[in-house]
């Protein structure tokens, strides 16, 4: 394995460790939104849905970054499985 092939495979560990605390930290923001949204009692919604809006357009980036990240890390490395990866189910054969 060369230098940038490794180099590249650290990358992807620390971000494979990182983004689900940053989708957990993005999904609390949002129901913490919802909570102010609904507690507000009719006064003022406008800062319970922000916080909720911004929660949800940083789910949406981070998924999709992430999914552009895996695009390019199984094209330009040949499929690096570090077991982190879904496999979809299939029927054993007798």
């Amino acid at each position: 394995m060369t230098n940038l092939q490794s180099l590249i495979q650290l990358a992807s560990t620390v971000l494979n460790s990182l983004i689900p605390l940053l989708i957990a930290l993005a999904l609390v923001a949002f129901f913490w939104g919802l909570v102010k949204y609904v507690l507000s009692g009719g006064e003022d919604h406008e800062q319970g849905r922000n916080i909720m809006i911004a929660g949800l357009v940083a789910l949406f980036i981070m998924v999709s970054v992430w999914g552009i990240i895996r695009l390019a890390q199984n094209t330009l490395l040949g499929g690096v499985d570090n077991g982190n990866s879904l496999r979809a189910p299939s029927v054993p054969q007798q």
